[in-house]
């Protein structure tokens, strides 16, 4: 199992930035996947950004150029550095862990930081 935390949310204006942190119960290298997903008010949950463990990244058109999500495998924390923030950007944002083991892989999820971009 896998507990993760997120924090770093809050409210900025368009145009600025923010970075959030999640920060895991145990090594990110034996995760198979982390990610950032979002959520906003009305809205399905949609993938942000996602690093696995061998570094490869894949991230929503929508954010691309602009989001970079990062590890650092020594503080167990996976990042999401938000830049040129937009109010569409508004949204909970929610931590991913999967783990895989075999053929079984497992989602753990955390409870989620607001994000709101003022106009």
């Amino acid at each position: 199992q896998v507990q993760v935390v997120e924090s770093g949310g809050g409210l900025v204006q368009a145009g600025g930035s923010l970075r959030l942190s999640c920060a895991a119960s145990r090594s990110i290298f034996s995760i198979n996947t982390m990610g950032w997903y979002r959520q906003a008010p009305g809205k399905q949950r949609e993938l942000v950004a996602a690093i696995t463990s061998g570094g490869g990244t894949n991230y929503a058109d929508s954010v691309k150029g602009r989001f970079t999500i990062s590890r650092d495998n020594a503080k167990n924390t996976v990042y999401l550095q938000m830049n040129s923030l937009k109010p569409e950007d508004t949204a909970v944002y929610y931590c991913n862990a999967v783990l895989a083991v075999l053929t079984v892989t497992v989602d753990y999820w955390g409870q989620g930081t607001q994000v709101t971009v003022s106009s």
